[in-house]
């Protein structure tokens, strides 16, 4: 069963957000080439927020978050983006029902 999470990140300052957002994109490129259990991964901005991201991630099971946690660019983002952030909340869930990515949730 599909395993996911949002994380909110608050930045220090305008240029600390540039910076993460910029470290987020060179992440993605990653993500996208070498994680196919990793259904989606996506950046928001928070309208009103504008030294806050909402990252949504969704994988195909915990596994596949867990090996997500071990490739060299997620690594160097976890480690890189503390002197951009201020603040972490993370809420991991689990899909009970839902549309959206085919076999990724229970109907």
């Amino acid at each position: 069963m599909a395993f996911g999470l949002t994380v909110r990140f608050t930045a220090r300052d305008d240029a600390a957000v540039r910076a993460f957002d910029d470290l987020t994109a060179e992440t993605l490129i990653g993500i996208r080439d070498l994680e196919p259990g990793t259904l989606v991964y996506v950046s928001h901005a928070v309208e009103g927020q504008p030294l806050q991201r909402i990252f949504y991630e969704l994988y195909a099971d915990r596994a596949a978050f867990e090996l997500h946690e071990t490739q060299p660019h997620v690594r160097r983002f976890l480690a890189a983006r503390e002197q951009y952030i201020a603040a972490v909340e993370v809420d991991f869930m689990e899909a009970v029902a839902g549309k959206g990515v085919p076999g990724s949730v229970a109907s």
